[in-house]
């Protein structure tokens, strides 16, 4: 009976896919198409340089003895590499490669020609074309863990990062995800991370990107049709950062390549760091296939620092600074800016530039013309907190009250308006709201904001509670 190449590698197939997990089955040998078979060597086709490489090094074995169970012992294996040609020349172009049966292969050990001939690897962030070129980390130093005060606001997400840091890709932290409102370190302990991983592994290869820079590099990678180019790039980093990740908000095809430089990267042991100003149950447009990835590893919240831990954070950027302030300005300018890091460390750079341009004494009454400032021209977020005694003083109850488990009807209808009010005026995750509101879960808490919304729309009396609050929330 003669036998043709696609008969030969559908019994192949049949053992290959009993023999690996499903996922990976569907990933690395449904896009593959058998192409000839000439005595006992079996040509495939495979789409792309960084496939063949991929097939080499993870399932070289495998397929050595799927083709020696159909073809002998001497049966031979030849990748066809159909690529595009990036010189302008409409047609494509094959490569032939016959397999080495290598047990291991390293990605950056095959050589890419670049020539006419051959396709380029582009590297995003140089001139393309050169395939083993030092790639630039894009890592601010100045943003490192020695600058980055430990406090109880942010102790989670900074140890979680100290872990990552000493061992990336090889703690249950993967991805490890930052999230917290403006102004709270997230890009900040994202820098120190990489920095701290540059120093201790030097060989490792450390990416900061924006998720803004990486989606226009992607849109570009569209244009000028080297989408797999621009895959494939990502794909050899060890440490991927990706800042600001809600900014993939509602654009899917930036969404469907980053899922899968996420799964090359998380299934091979590299690490990846990301950002937020949302924890992932209060994304909005993200695919959930992403959504549920987020939550594989750890989702770490950067929280407004306390008093204590914004007065560190002031005296250690004097210190750097080689500043000297008197401790009760120190302390009003700690008092008076609470939400945000970045305004707090601005104020204190204002006062000591108004001091020196205007040769003025740093007293309290300067310092308070320049905090007035900065919270005049800021809108002001509430916190929990200060919200929960608004609304429990308005029913006439304490906060313990308040939070806890009873279900009388007007107590219910209190916790439901703090929460309503704590999603409103501040940047709290919705799980952060639910456990500082008596320990609840986000369910609750999306639960409550919508039976508020209901019951403004129909009920006079609760529209009235809600008026109020929002007048007395909003002085």
């Amino acid at each position: 009976m003669s036998r043709t190449a696609q008969s030969v590698w559908e019994n192949c197939l049949e053992f290959i896919k009993d023999n690996i997990q499903p996922q990976a089955y569907k990933t690395w040998f449904e896009p593959i198409v058998a192409v000839k078979l000439d005595d006992n060597a079996l040509s495939i086709q495979v789409p792309s340089k960084f496939f063949y490489e991929w097939l080499e090094e993870h399932y070289v074995k495998i397929l050595k003895v799927a083709l020696n169970k159909e073809l002998g012992e001497n049966a031979k294996l030849v990748y066809i590499i159909k690529m595009e040609n990036t010189y302008g020349n409409k047609q494509p172009f094959t490569e032939k490669i016959p397999s080495s049966n290598r047990t291991a292969v390293k990605a950056q050990d095959v050589d890419i020609p670049l020539n006419n001939k051959s396709p380029e690897l582009r590297n995003p962030f140089i001139i393309p074309g050169i395939r083993n070129v030092k790639i630039e980390s894009q890592l601010n130093p100045n943003y490192n863990f020695e600058n980055f005060l430990e406090g109880d606001s942010n102790r989670l997400a900074r140890n979680a990062g100290l872990a990552v840091a000493s061992k990336p890709g090889g703690t249950s932290f993967n991805p490890l995800l930052i999230f917290g409102g403006v102004g709270l370190g997230k890009t900040h302990l994202a820098h120190a991370i990489g920095v701290d991983i540059k120093d201790k592994y030097p060989e490792k290869t450390v990416l900061y990107i924006s998720a803004e820079k990486f989606t226009q590099q992607y849109i570009d990678s569209v244009k000028k049709n080297n989408r797999n180019d621009f895959i494939h790039f990502y794909q050899i980093i060890d440490i991927l950062i990706i800042d600001d990740v809600q900014f993939l908000s509602g654009k899917s095809g930036t969404q469907d390549v980053f899922f899968h430089i996420f799964n090359h990267l998380h299934q091979n042991g590299k690490q990846v760091i990301l950002t937020s100003d949302k924890a992932p149950v209060d994304m909005q447009d993200i695919e959930q296939r992403l959504l549920s990835r987020f939550k594989w590893g750890l989702s770490a919240e950067l929280q407004s620092p306390d008093f204590e831990t914004r007065v560190s954070i002031l005296k250690n950027k004097l210190y750097r600074d080689g500043v000297e302030m008197p401790e009760e300005i120190i302390e009003y300018v700690a008092k008076h800016i609470k939400t945000n890091i970045r305004e707090l460390e601005g104020a204190i750079i204002s006062l000591i530039a108004q001091s020196s341009f205007n040769k003025k004494e740093i007293t309290t009454d300067l310092a308070k013309q320049v905090v007035e400032k900065f919270v005049k021209n800021t809108k002001r977020e509430v916190s929990i907190d200060y919200i929960q005694k608004i609304v429990s003083d308005y029913f006439q109850m304490d906060v313990d009250t308040l939070q806890s488990k009873t279900r009388k009807r007007h107590i219910v209808q209190a916790r439901q308006l703090a929460m309503f009010f704590a999603k409103k005026f501040t940047k709290a995750s919705l799980a952060s709201i639910g456990s500082q509101i008596g320990k609840r879960d986000h369910a609750t808490v999306l639960h409550a904001c919508k039976t508020v919304d209901n019951l403004s729309s129909t009920d006079k009396q609760f529209r009235k509670y809600v008026e109020d609050l929002t007048k007395k929330l909003s002085v």
